[in-house]
C-alpha cells in the first residue's frame, strides 16, 4: 500500500470521525482494482454500513460521496449515478480491472476510499478516482462497485491475494485509427 506521495507505507492508521486513531494491519491489497483490506483491533463496537448489490443501480439514482477531501474533515456531497459499467479509461493503469460506477457527486482528492452511498444510506461503491484537468472535481467521479469490491475483499481475506489467469494481452476498444491500420471498414 502506498501513501499520498506514492511511497510504500511502513505504518497504517485509521482515523474515526471523532478523531480517534488506531493502528491497522494490511490483510491484502489489489492494485488491479484499487481495493485493500485492513484489520484494526478495537475493543469498542463500531457501527457498520449496510452493503447493497451494485447490480441494481440505475442512471439517475441519487447518491452521496462521503470522504475527507483535502483533509478538511468528514464531508458528504450529493449527486446522481451518471453511468454504470464504465471501463477502458486506464485510470488504474494497464491491465487493471475497471468497472466503475460514474457519479457527478463531487469527489475530490482525499475522498478515495470513502463511501458512495445510495439515498437509503447503503454502500454501493468505494470512491476511487476522478477525471479532471485541474485536479478538482468536474463532476466526473468514479467508484468501485460493491459487488466487485466485496469479491476482491473476500479473496484478500481468504488468501491475501486475488488469483487471476493471465493471457498476456491487454484488450482495448477498436478505434478508427486501428481499424484503418487493419483495413477494416467499421469499428464494430
Amino acid at each position: 500500500v502506498t501513501g499520498r506521495d506514492g511511497e510504500v507505507a511502513d505504518e497504517i492508521k485509521i482515523r474515526l470521525s471523532d478523531d480517534r486513531e488506531y493502528p491497522a494491519n494490511l490483510i491484502g491489497s489489489d492494485s488491479k482494482t484499487d481495493v485493500a483490506v485492513l484489520k484494526v483491533e478495537i475493543e469498542d463496537l463500531l457501527p457498520a454500513i449496510t452493503l447493497t448489490t451494485s447490480q441494481n443501480l440505475r442512471v439517475g439514482d441519487i447518491v452521496f460521496a462521503i470522504g475527507n477531501p483535502l483533509n478538511v474533515g468528514l464531508t458528504a456531497t450529493q449527486g446522481i449515478i451518471s453511468a454504470t459499467g464504465r471501463t477502458s479509461y486506464n485510470i488504474l493503469g494497464p491491465g487493471a480491472y475497471e468497472n466503475f460506477v460514474q457519479t457527478d457527486a463531487a469527489i475530490n482528492m482525499g475522498n478515495s476510499g470513502g463511501a458512495l452511498v445510495d439515498a437509503m444510506g447503503r454502500l454501493i461503491g468505494i470512491n476511487t478516482a476522478i477525471i479532471s484537468r485541474s485536479g478538482g472535481s468536474n463532476g466526473i467521479g468514479f467508484a468501485i462497485p460493491t459487488d466487485l469490491a466485496l469479491n476482491v475483499a473476500t479473496k484478500l481475506i481468504d488468501s491475501g491475494h486475488v488469483p487471476r489467469g493471465l493471457l498476456g494481452l491487454i484488450p482495448e476498444n477498436l478505434d478508427r485509427d486501428v481499424a484503418d491500420s487493419f483495413g477494416l471498414d467499421s469499428t464494430m
